[in-house]
Formats: C-alpha cells, structure tokens, sequence
C-alpha cells in the first residue's frame, strides 16, 4: 500500500463536511459576482450586440448551461475538489487534465491581483460619496493605483483570513453580501423597467438581429466570459454533506444569474439608449442609480458594487486553493498546498500562498508598468483560458459515459451530446478569439488592447504549464501520470454508496490499490 494513501485520508478527513446547497450556492454566485458583471458588462456586450444584449445573454447561456450539466454529472459519479483537474486526467489523460487544473491556478492568482485593485478603488468612490476625501493627510483617490492597491490588499487580507478560519463562515458572509447586493439590485432594476422611457421590444430578444456574424461571436465571447464562476461551487464539493449539494447549488445559481442578467440588461435599455451605455460603459450601474434616485439612495448601487467585488475576491481565494491541494494529493504540486489546518478544516497554507502570490504580482505592478500591462492583458485575454478548461470539463463528461449512446435517446442526450456540443461551442469561440487577436493588430507590442500581446500570453501560460507537468511526470514523478489515464489508484478515494456504486453519495469511502484504476461505468451513480 502506498505512502500516500494515509496521507490522503488525513487530509479527507480535515476536510469537514459541513456545507449545504445555499452555501454552494452562495460560493458560486458570489463567484460569478452579477453585480459587477451588470455593473461593468452591459455597456461593452451593447457595444457589440447593441439593443439584443438580451438575446445574446440567454444565447450565451445555453452552452454555459450544458458545461454545467457536464460538471453536475461527473460530480455525480467523481466528487473531488480538483473538479476539472481530475475529471479531465481521467477521462482524456493526465496532460491534458494538469493544463486544466495549471490554467484554473494560475488564472484565478492573475485575475485576483486585478480584482484587488478594482475593489480598492470601488471602496475609495464609496468612501468618496461619503464625504471621506482624505485620510491623515493621505487623499483617498480611487483613481490612483498605489492607494486603491493598499485599500485592495487590505482587502484580500481580510477575505482570506475568512476563508482560513472556516468556509462555512466564509459563505455565511457571502450570502449575507448577495442578498443585500440583489436586493439593491432588483430594487433598482425594477424601478428601471417601470419608469424606463426607452420602448420595449421583442427583437430585444432576437439573437437573429445582432448586426454581424462578427460581432456575434464577440459579443458571444463576452457573454460566457460574464457567466464565469460558477464552477466555484463544486471546489468544495469534498467538505458538502452531500456531492449533490454542490451540483445543486451551483446549477441554482447558474439560473439564477442567467435571470438577473436578463433582468438587468432589459432594465438598462428601458432607462438608456445605446449610446448612453456604451459611454458610460464600468459606470454603467452607478448612472442608472443617479438617473433614478436622488442621493443617498443613488449610491446603494456603489455599495452593492462593493459588496459584490468582495465576495468574489472571496470566493476566488477558496476555490484556487483547494484546486491547488488536489494537485498536491496526486504530487503534482509539493506537499505544501496539501496542509489541511487541523482546527479550521481548510487547506490554510495553501490559501495564504495564493493570496501572498497575488498580493505580491499586485504590489510589483503598482511599480513596474509593464507588469501592470501584462496583468490587464492577461485579464483581457483570460476568455481563452476559460473556454479551454470547461471546453476540456464538458469533452471528458462526453468521454468517461461514451457507453450512454447505447442507453437509450435520454440518457445519451444528458451524457454525450449535450456536453459535446457544448465543448464544441466553446472550443469555436476559443478558436474564433485566436484568430481575432491574430488579426487585431500588425505587429507586436507589450499593450493591453495588442492582439499578438493578448495570444501570447494565454500561450505562455499554457507552455509555462507543460513545462511545470514535465517536471511533475519526471522529476517529482507524480503517480497522476503513472498509467497514462489520469489520477492514480494510489492518490484517490472515491467515495462508495451502500451498494459499493461510485456515486459520490456518502456511505463511507474504498482506497484503491495500486493498480491501473478503471474508468466508471456509464450506469454508475
């Protein structure tokens, strides 16, 4: 029996199952942050799909529903907190399955150093509209860099000691933020649809009056890139009471996302014209709320702002670091990112080096402008990265229950097809992006809006990350690359029900020798 396998169940065993569906939920939602998305979204997806931003919201939303009963049926079958890391290393290969898991960490330590600084200078306008322009002499400017990055790492300091010293007290506080941002949110959004004077119209509704192919696929694009988070819910799909619980909660809040962008994209457009969305495009939240309410309530839409760049401050911390201790489990990664704090539950060193990369990358940009530069870009470009990993989720749910194409038409819709042409879906938008930024520019250079800039770095990401998974497979000899079909028996327990099924019910768990594991019936679960 391998050395590992004690290890592993320690670490099993740290990890408390103490969440429930509306904490899921509240992981994903916060994750997703629709506040900001309608806040800071709405104005670019109008300047692409001018009055059908609806349209190419619901639009957008089907190949992101797909993903997610891809990611709800492997779940089912293969609870782990690696998600997609896993699941893809099974299914299609060990490479491929540490590229999922390489981008997923390295794309959420990036996009928290940005989000830092967005939140610190969110908090400075709110401190702003309260009259605090100065502090000690220290003038509170939200649009310098160098304070709304102190303000932000005050921020990411604060998120993730709540995320160390206990996730459930972690969503506790995230769906106490939700629902005052939602609150603020559907006050003001339903007051816009009321006493909105631009008229309604179907063709809102019609994806086929966008005005180009081109602009579909962009405004396409963006629209997922918006649906982004929702898969926070199934990282801790280990410490829920239930596997389902994290397919459930993070499908509620999928839909329920779909519906508030939805609303908000219609109560815009009842209130301003495209051209008034398009102009005030990051401020677009924060006009509608001067535009319809006198001050201090115009400013409860900054305030749910927020709250809302917060939480999913928060809610990147928890996930990154628990796809960082999968990773560890199957030694891919050293065994620091596997600690598991005795009292908390939680991988509690691995969520502070992921918050003291981040902080650091944030600290060196304020200095260095070409960091700065790179890290907007990266931001900019990270649509790439998200259609490779859930293209790769939704591609290995195909595969592992290929066998349902012989279980009649339901099960072979819900197993094979959906998720295939869903990954399908996200692969061409993936490769629709590669192209438009080959053609974006004609040459070279270290610039947010440079197409060759933006390809290159997704690019060396990803080489960056076959270089960290050769060093995995030869040097640290990880056993996840051992039989060439992903996560070896002896770096995995999966749990069993009363019936011996892989069903990720409970019920006890079964290790695994060290022997070539087999891939999960299609009828399992």
């Amino acid at each position: 029996m391998s050395s590992a396998i004690p290890q592993e169940s320690e670490n099993r065993a740290g990890m408390r199952r103490a969440l429930g569906v509306k904490d899921g939920v509240a992981i994903a939602a916060s994750s997703t942050a629709a506040t900001t998305s309608i806040g800071i979204g709405m104005g670019s997806l109008a300047a692409y799909a001018g009055r059908q931003t609806p349209a190419l919201l619901l639009l957008a939303c089907l190949p992101i529903l797909g993903i997610a009963l891809s990611y709800a049926r492997l779940n089912r079958t293969e609870p782990n907190c690696g998600s997609g890391y896993t699941w893809v290393g099974r299914s299609i290969g060990p490479w491929p399955g540490f590229l999922t898991g390489w981008v997923v960490l390295v794309g959420n330590v990036v996009f928290m150093a940005y989000t830092g600084a967005v939140t610190g200078s969110v908090v400075l306008q709110f401190l702003n509209k309260l009259g605090w322009h100065s502090v000690w002499g220290l003038r509170l400017d939200p649009g310098s860099t160098g304070i709304s990055t102190a303000v932000g790492l005050v921020a990411l300091v604060a998120v993730t000691v709540t995320a160390i010293t206990g996730v459930r007290a972690a969503t506790r506080l995230q769906m106490w933020l939700l629902i005052f941002e939602y609150a603020v949110l559907l006050v003001f959004c339903g007051y816009a649809l009321v006493v909105g004077d631009q008229p309604f119209s179907l063709s809102w509704l019609n994806p086929f009056d966008i005005g180009s192919p081109q602009a579909l696929a962009q405004g396409m694009v963006l629209a997922v890139f918006i649906y982004w988070g929702w898969d926070a819910a199934f990282s801790v799909n280990e410490e829920t009471r239930s596997a389902s619980d994290a397919a459930r909660g993070g499908l509620i809040a999928l839909v329920v996302m779909a519906g508030l962008f939805l609303v908000g994209a219609v109560a815009f457009q009842r209130v301003m014209s495209t051209g008034e969305l398009v102009h005030n495009g990051p401020q677009a939240l924060t006009f509608l709320g001067g535009k319809l309410a006198p001050e201090p309530w115009a400013s409860l839409p900054l305030a749910a702002l927020m709250c809302s760049a917060f939480a999913s401050l928060q809610s990147s911390v928890i996930p990154t670091a628990r796809g960082a201790l999968a990773m560890a489990r199957d030694r891919t990664l050293g065994p620091v990112w596997q600690r598991v704090h005795p009292r908390y539950g939680s991988p509690a060193v691995g969520t502070l080096l992921i918050m003291a990369i981040a902080a650091l990358i944030a600290v060196l940009a304020v200095g260095i402008p070409q960091l700065n530069d790179m890290i907007l870009t990266a931001v900019n470009s990270i649509g790439l990265t998200v259609a490779l990993y859930y293209g790769l989720t939704a591609l290995a749910c195909a595969v592992r229950f290929r066998d349902s194409l012989r279980q009649g038409a339901v099960r072979a819709l819900r197993d094979v097809v959906v998720p295939a042409a869903s990954a399908l879906v996200l692969f061409g938008l993936g490769g629709y992006l590669v192209w438009d930024y080959a053609t974006m520019s004609d040459h070279f250079a270290m610039s947010p809006d440079n197409g060759w800039f933006m390809l290159a770095l997704p690019a060396a990401f990803i080489l960056l990350g076959l270089a960290a998974a050769a060093w995995a497979k030869w040097v640290r000899r990880a056993p996840y690359f051992r039989t060439g079909r992903g996560t070896d028996a002896d770096a995995l327990t999966l749990p069993m029900d009363g019936d011996g099924d892989e069903d990720g019910s409970g019920g006890g768990t079964i290790t695994l020798a060290s022997t070539p594991p087999p891939l999960p019936s299609p009828s399992d679960g």
